[in-house]
């Protein structure tokens, strides 16, 4: 059953404000204030970092929860309260009453993001028709893109009037996206039918292997995310501006990087695209490591940023994909996926941060091993899917 265009629409354009407050601009908003924040003396450098990670280990309890609350209270309700935490905890980092405080706080707009993450996409993709879902998925993740690019462009010129001020006004557009979308979720109750033949959660082989090539893909994504700017800064001696420059890039790439990849699926399928972004992945996060220059680096910085939104609707068709017309599988199916994710993550963050600190600060490493785990995702994919076709199960 799908709903009219108008408030199929509507409904995507409520998925796209919710990746953008719980993602975009919870998460990635934060990656431009940490110097400011450091500088201004709110927190020293060891303690901010903490901070960053607060968010992570709070993405990672949303991510594994989502589906409890969404049981409890319903999905748009708990998204609606999501969102409303989200923007509550943008607000209240505007004031550093002490690290527990501003810990808390970014603790649970991971938390937020991890239920948005996890219910957002799957509450709405089944409102639209199935031809149109990749390019459905890819509006509703360019929020996490429209954060990035806003986080080069828009906060910088924010922290012109302060940190306090900026914090307000991350705060003051999440209340309106909030309130915007307030009336554009889908009522509860509307399932797809469950007449397939095809073989559910349990047992399917091929979404464990989902699971492990989308978990993977994290960990590729994780040394531009972290350490570009300051690769760029730093290891190539560019300066400051030069880092945020190539960070700019990086959202220029997401904005673009979901509707690209959703469309490209809507014709060749999810299987397939996926397999051709893990390829493609693959050459982008090595590029750094090579040292073939500017351009190389410049094309680097918009590919990995279009890929770090532009995977997430890929990985979630695929779910679809794998188990048609299940919808409670689907969603237990992208909650698994978004756990793998969130774990590997976090790891990859931690793993990486560590060996950066005991190899010399030695970035091409990171760029190598990053590479190394999308190469691993096409393998497993591909050796995968050619198992499959040996048992003539369907290679898609």
């Amino acid at each position: 059953m799908h709903a009219s265009s108008s408030s199929s629409w509507r409904a995507t354009l409520a998925g796209l404000s919710a990746s953008l407050v719980g993602i975009g601009l919870a998460r990635f908003a934060y990656t431009p204030l940490l110097p400011a924040i450091i500088d201004a003396h709110w927190f020293a450098a060891s303690a901010a970092a903490y901070l960053g990670a607060a968010n992570l280990a709070g993405y990672l309890a949303g991510a594994v929860l989502a589906r409890g609350m969404a049981r409890r209270m319903g999905a748009a309700a708990a998204i609606r309260l999501m969102m409303v935490v989200a923007t509550l905890a943008l607000l209240a980092c505007a004031l550093p009453v002490s690290f527990i405080w501003f810990f808390s706080w970014r603790f649970a707009s991971g938390f937020a993001g991890g239920v948005l993450m996890v219910l957002a996409a799957p509450t709405v993709l089944p409102r639209v028709p199935p031809s149109r879902r990749g390019l459905a998925g890819g509006v509703i993740f360019m929020g996490v893109g429209v954060g990035i690019a806003l986080s080069g462009t828009l906060v910088p010129l924010l922290l012109r009037e302060g940190l306090t001020i900026t914090w307000l006004g991350l705060g003051a557009m999440a209340a309106l996206l909030t309130l915007a979308s307030w009336s554009s979720w889908p009522r509860e109750g509307v399932h797809e039918t469950t007449t397939s033949p095809h073989a559910p959660m349990h047992g399917n082989s091929r979404l464990r292997v989902l699971y492990a090539g989308y978990g993977l893909n994290a960990v590729g994504l994780v040394p531009h995310m972290i350490f570009l700017v300051d690769f760029v800064a730093h290891g190539l001696g560019l300066g400051l501006h030069a880092g945020a420059a190539y960070w700019v890039m990086f959202g220029i790439g997401a904005l673009i990087g979901p509707l690209a990849t959703g469309h490209l699926a809507d014709r060749t399928g999810f299987g397939p695209a996926l397999r051709l972004a893990f390829l493609i992945e693959a050459v982008a996060v090595l590029l750094p490591a090579l040292g073939l220059g500017q351009f190389a680096l410049m094309v680097s910085s918009v590919v990995v940023g279009a890929f770090t939104p532009g995977i997430v609707p890929l990985a979630l068709g695929r779910v679809h994909e794998l188990l048609p017309h299940h919808a409670e599988d689907q969603k237990a199916a992208w909650s698994a996926a978004t756990t793998s994710f969130a774990v590997l993550q976090a790891t990859a963050a931690y793993g990486m941060s560590f060996l950066f600190a005991h190899n010399g600060g030695e970035y091409p490493w990171l760029f190598v091993i990053g590479a190394t785990a999308m190469v691993l995702a096409l393998a497993i994919d591909l050796v995968a899917a050619v198992a499959g076709a040996g048992r003539r199960f369907p290679v898609t």
